[in-house]
């Protein structure tokens, strides 16, 4: 890579939909994190923000402006679907690969506020709602994410006890990283709200036993080893090399980014891809990689991808992840690059950390960093 360098981190606290951040739109709720960061900075030269559902437009121009940024900052929104966040921040890289400077990257997602979607009436109908774009044509299938999450779970030989086991460790480790005061450093308060909404202490592997399968019958994922529908915003500044020596902060060196398709069908496996070529265009293994931080979208599609990749679960998100913070889909993937910037940079848990997500349709993304402290 170009020696582009993440300089600074944040992120708003992540809501479940319809609670603490219910009835702040998406350009709002990115615009207190954009301001955060931004402050103290050179003037950037671009703003990327990734999002899925909503309100349509451009959102990153509106929270640009509503960040009080200067009207000369263009600003750009992106959709990769869940993986758009993490998309943002690599595309942030090579931009201050063309030009020097600062960019302003991450994701914001609103789902509380997302507008109603409508197909076109058809002659003497009325319009039919919908609650996504596809992902994929509907002759080569495409499944939603709970149900291809299931199907992955069962071609993998996942158990429902391995996901409850696994969700519950992910919540016992935010739980007590919110306790010990683990996030406060990385967030941003926005419209009076300045803890995560979802991680709860006492969600045992017996509690979660008693949850129906929420995507069929035959299915193993619950509302307990799924994640939520959530509400937040992630945000971090990118400067190349020369410009990061100038400001003198500490940081995360990019090493390397890397995108890839997979099968529309198994969309969960689509980081194993990213991860791999992330890995090899760094020159790194994963017994080099100190912090490991996998979007958990579901228990059973991250044990899958654990399975696919040789790792050990135990080393995945060992702060949490979305299964207890939630997954705000279009800021997801700069969260954790936020949770690097604290673990590596603030906290000094290591040198080498690894960001990677997959999305519906079958696409990855994932971001390998070296810390600079």
């Amino acid at each position: 890579m170009s020696g582009a360098v993440v300089v600074a981190a944040l992120r708003s606290p992540i809501g479940t939909a319809g609670r603490s951040l219910g009835a702040v739109p998406a350009a709002e709720l990115a615009a207190p994190v954009l301001a955060a960061v931004a402050d103290g900075l050179p003037r950037p030269r671009e703003v990327v923000l990734g999002n899925c559902t909503g309100p349509g437009g451009d959102v990153a121009r509106v929270a640009a402006l509503a960040a009080g940024l200067p009207a000369s900052v263009p600003a750009l929104t992106v959709d990769r679907q869940c993986a758009s966040g993490l998309a943002a921040v690599a595309l942030g890289t090579h931009l201050v690969a063309a030009e020097p400077g600062v960019v302003l990257a991450g994701g914001v997602e609103s789902a509380s506020t997302a507008p109603w979607r409508f197909w076109p009436p058809t002659p003497h109908a009325e319009p039919v709602r919908y609650e996504r774009a596809p992902f994929a044509p509907e002759a080569i299938g495409d499944p939603d994410m709970g149900p291809a999450a299931d199907a992955l779970a069962r071609a993998s030989g996942i158990s429902r006890a391995e996901q409850d086991a696994y969700a519950a460790r992910s919540h016992a480790r935010a739980a007590a990283t919110q306790r010990a005061g683990g996030f406060a450093a990385e967030i941003t308060p926005v419209a009076g709200v300045d803890r995560d909404d979802r991680p709860r202490a006492g969600l045992t592997v017996d509690r979660l036993a008693r949850l129906r399968p929420a995507f069929g019958q035959d299915g193993t994922h619950t509302a307990g080893n799924s994640c939520g529908i959530n509400d937040g915003a992630a945000v971090v500044a990118i400067a190349d090399a020369a410009t990061h020596r100038r400001l003198g902060l500490p940081g995360l060196r990019v090493l390397a980014t890397a995108t890839a398709g997979a099968d529309p069908l198994l969309p969960g496996l689509s980081l194993v891809p990213a991860a791999r070529r992330a890995l090899d265009s760094a020159g790194l293994t994963w017994d080099d990689v100190d912090v490991i931080e996998l979007n958990e979208a579901f228990a059973g599609q991250i044990l899958a991808c654990c399975r696919e990749l040789g790792l050990d679960p135990e080393r995945v998100c060992p702060q949490g992840g979305a299964l207890a913070l939630g997954h705000p889909w279009g800021a997801s993937g700069a969260v954790l690059v936020v949770r690097l910037f604290t673990q590596l940079v603030r906290q000094r848990a290591g040198r080498y950390g690894l960001a990677a997500i997959a999305a519906g349709g079958g696409q990855g993304v994932a971001v390998v960093v070296e810390a600079l402290t």
